[in-house]
């Protein structure tokens, strides 16, 4: 009841970089937590195996909304049938300008390195 409000599904798509803007230094990526992890374990494949997004506070015509990545875990080795790699899970977490949590987008990747 306090006015209209924004499509709450369209929330991780306002932050999401291009693969390059005016200004930037670099390729622009979407989850850059992901792609670190990816280099520190030398792991060049990856899959996201789950997405979940919970929505908080409403977001509406006039926020200003900004985000942060966190990273909630890493797994020691597994192998999988993709080949042998570790689990991660990242939160993106966005909040309005008045610090309010307006919504957590939480990936869970597994990255790997194909069986020779």
């Amino acid at each position: 009841t306090g006015g209209p409000i924004s499509p709450p599904t369209t929330l991780s798509l306002w932050m999401r970089p291009h693969f390059w803007e005016p200004g930037a230094a670099g390729e622009q990526v979407a989850l850059k937590v992901h792609f670190d992890l990816k280099a520190i374990f030398d792991l060049p494949e990856a899959v996201m195996t789950d997405n979940t997004i919970t929505f908080y506070e409403p977001v509406r015509p006039g926020d200003v909304i900004s985000n942060q990545q966190v990273l909630q875990s890493v797994s020691g080795p597994k192998t999988t049938k993709l080949g042998t790699g570790r689990f991660w899970v990242i939160d993106v977490e966005f909040h309005n300008q008045r610090d309010q949590l307006v919504g957590v987008e939480r990936y869970t990747g597994f990255g790997y390195r194909r069986a020779a």
